[in-house]
């Protein structure tokens, strides 16, 4: 049959972390008799920019779904005599970072190194693609030591040369606490800059994955929730074990003219 209809969309990242999405199809075809879908992988969007709405969103998910407290959040610099001229030479920098971690896990007998990684650069003016600052961020799995992870940011160095260091580089533990986990680390890496982000995975990172449903709410009851200030107990009734993650940037109600209203929300699961 074909009806308009409000769609809840679950999105489970880890055991701790899950996003909700609830919003309205119209003139889609549903099977009456269905009441959830079976989980799937969520699709990874074309779009890598993290200046793009729903990449934000997806690498938001990805994080959560594969990092957690005690792994190591880094952010790598350039010196002015290092600086890449190209995004495509600053890339490759972080490639040839990458396969000395793998090298130096391999050589400590560490489990594969997983990563994610973003980099952050800005023209010194508008549409200037010749003079750029660049810089960028990665998280990886916990294992190697911080001085280790430092001391690989260097440029390789032949037979009798001195040690190239690239530029400054910190490397920190992501705490369990809001201010330093890896609520605060996704919500720094997908803010609006005034330059552009792109992200790039390993390969061996985990998908989040979805359930939806569209049988358990109806226009008139997300329309009466969605012109009041949030109500933290009714979500939590909804979904039982749950709480939104923080007031703030946990939940988002918005109107479309064609659609109507529909509610964004983070939750975390409750201690």
């Amino acid at each position: 049959m074909r009806k308009n209809y409000i769609r809840e969309k679950k999105i489970y990242c880890s055991n701790d972390y899950m996003e909700v999405d609830i919003y309205a199809l119209n003139g889609e075809s549903r099977d009456k008799g269905a009441k959830r879908s079976k989980k799937v992988k969520v699709s990874e969007p074309k779009q890598k920019n993290l200046n793009d709405k729903n990449a934000k969103r997806y690498f938001t998910q990805k994080v959560h779904a594969n990092f957690k407290a005690d792994d190591l959040y880094i952010t790598l610099t350039y010196t002015n005599s290092t600086l890449p001229k190209t995004i495509e030479e600053a890339e490759k920098n972080i490639q040839n970072y990458v396969r000395r971690l793998k090298r130096a896990r391999k050589k400590q007998g560490l489990d594969e190194l997983k990563y994610i990684s973003v980099v952050e650069h800005k023209s010194e003016q508008e549409g200037d693609e010749e003079n750029i600052r660049v810089h960028h961020h990665m998280i990886i799995n916990s294992g190697l030591d911080r001085d280790v992870v430092e001391e690989l940011w260097r440029h390789r160095k032949k037979k009798g040369e001195k040690e190239k260091k690239i530029g400054l580089v910190n490397a920190v533990r992501l705490q369990e606490d809001y201010a330093s986990g890896l609520t605060a680390i996704s919500k720094y890496l997908v803010k609006d800059s005034r330059g552009k982000k792109r992200w790039t995975c390993s390969k061996n990172l985990k998908q989040p994955v979805c359930r939806t449903n569209d049988f358990k709410y109806t226009f008139r009851k997300i329309e009466q929730i969605a012109k009041q200030p949030i109500d933290v107990a009714y979500w939590e009734n909804q979904y039982k074990g749950w709480t939104i993650k923080d007031k703030i940037g946990g939940y988002e109600a918005r109107y479309n003219e064609y659609t109507g209203w529909s509610i964004y929300i983070k939750l975390r699961r409750k201690e």
